[in-house]
């Protein structure tokens, strides 16, 4: 390794640790963009969260939050909105500074995200336990209270309720002026966004869990389960009438938890089978991906991922889409994919570790959170691993986000949000093969190793080709 480039990496160093420290020195240079909307899970049908701020220069740190995190963090008109699983609590932080705007409180647990809109929130609430309602042949999903919230996004004011029977943890989503809900009572809402009125409900044949709609030329698009068979739906939400439903009697779990991603008329979801093993009697779970075409609803492909331990909760492996290449991990398996998102052909797999959100990419880097603490940086074409950044906390359900291209904004059950370099901000990357991050948490501060320093604990693992 050259002087030079030594000292480049101590200086990139230096930058990183002054950010963290309260120094001020921002990690990423100033940017000059318009304040994003946040209308569905993780901002658009194909899932892939990359998003721009409005904000002028971005803390870069670890963000204590009230509670586990497992919503995606939303980022949007210069701040970033955060719900905490268990508690319940809702945050506001100021993304230049880092600081609690705003903290209000939900009546129960939260993993739906807190989109927004033209200064307006909107949020789920609900536990995923059963209670002894039934509606139809499902079980109701969510004991005490459940609903949907929206506040006013500067100062918290809340601004309406609307109670539900079962469980709101998926993202509600804004289309043709109404917010929809797809709830653990097996039903789907249609709300006046201002006052939060029912506009209309429309019932289901299967309960969702977390299968957050992904919304695609009007139509929205999601997964149910508990009751047999599995289904896959298709709302239009302007002729107000299902497109299509389609039967999935072979899935056993999963589809329910998954929260599809669309894109050049397919839409993409994952779901598990039970599996026993005919000698030991040991239950497992293939899981598998499959596609359907989005104007039937026929499965144009589907793919099984490999075979593991059943799981007790959330089987999910949210798909991201970006340039005709389906990217998914999978907790089942333990490894991230790669698809052609036409034909179905498998173009890579890598061993990264157990991953259940849906990962993002840049386009030259695609970024996958592990259950293990890690965020796994993969090369979207081969997915040999690049570096791989290492965090505190199960990083699971949700992904990581993607923000001005310089930063990515990471969700941790360490009740943390983590605002981390992707190392395209114009820093030196290494030249010496796979880099390392570390981060971890010393007097309050996040401590970053990056470079030289990293270089000594270098993590390499090749993909083998699909």
């Amino acid at each position: 390794m050259t002087a030079i480039f030594q000292a480049m990496l101590l200086v990139r160093f230096a930058a990183a640790l002054a950010a963290v420290t309260g120094l001020g020195i921002p990690l990423s240079p100033p940017v000059d963009t318009a304040s994003s909307e946040w209308n569905q899970y993780r901002s658009a049908a194909t899932n892939n969260a990359n998003v721009t701020s409005g904000a002028a220069t971005i803390h870069t740190g670890a963000i204590a939050t009230a509670n586990e995190v497992r919503a995606t963090p939303v980022i949007a008109d210069g701040t970033m909105f955060v719900g905490s699983h268990g508690s319940g609590e809702l945050q506001a932080f100021d993304l230049a500074t880092g600081e609690l705007s705003w903290q209000r409180k939900a009546p129960n647990w939260v993993h739906s995200e807190m989109i927004y809109r033209d200064g307006q929130i909107f949020v789920g609430f609900g536990n995923r336990y059963d209670t002894d309602a039934m509606v139809g042949e499902n079980r109701v999903r969510g004991t005490g209270e459940s609903g949907i919230l929206s506040f006013d996004a500067g100062t918290g004011e809340q601004l309406w309720r609307h109670d539900t029977q079962g469980e709101v943890m998926p993202t509600p989503a804004l289309v043709n002026g109404s917010l929809y809900v797809v709830t653990g009572d097996a039903h789907l809402y249609e709300l006046d966004p201002e006052t939060g009125g029912q506009r209309d409900v429309k019932p289901l044949q299967n309960r969702v869990s977390m299968s957050s709609p992904a919304v695609a030329d009007d139509v929205l698009y999601f997964g149910g389960g508990n009751s047999r068979p599995s289904r896959v739906y298709a709302y239009d939400t302007k002729a107000k009438t299902f497109a299509w439903r389609t039967e999935l009697p072979e899935v056993t779990a999963g589809i329910d938890d998954v929260p599809p991603a669309v894109a050049d008329g397919v839409v993409v979801t994952t779901a598990v089978r039970a599996r026993t093993n005919e000698q030991t009697g040991e239950r497992g779970e293939t899981h598998e991906i499959l596609a359907l075409d989005t104007a039937t609803g026929r499965i144009r492909w589907r793919d099984d991922l490999g075979t593991g331990p059943a799981g007790s909760n959330n089987r999910s492996g949210a798909p991201m889409i970006h340039d005709g290449t389906v990217f998914v991990g999978s907790p089942t398996t333990g490894r991230s994919y790669a698809y052609d998102l036409n034909s179905g052909r498998q173009l890579w797999h890598s061993p990264t570790g157990a991953v259940k959100g849906a990962p993002a990419t840049d386009g030259d880097s695609v970024y996958f959170s592990t259950v293990e603490g890690t965020v796994e940086v993969l090369d979207p074409g081969t997915g040999e691993r690049q570096r791989d950044i290492e965090l505190d906390g199960k990083l699971a359900p949700a992904g990581p986000v993607i923000v001005d291209g310089t930063e990515l904004a990471v969700p941790s059950q360490s009740a943390h949000v983590y605002i981390v370099p992707t190392g395209r901000d114009g820093a030196p990357a290494s030249d010496e093969g796979t880099e390392s991050s570390s981060f971890w948490m010393a007097g309050g501060a996040l401590l970053v190793v990056t470079g030289a320093a990293a270089l000594v604990r270098m993590r390499r693992g090749k993909a083998r080709k699909g």
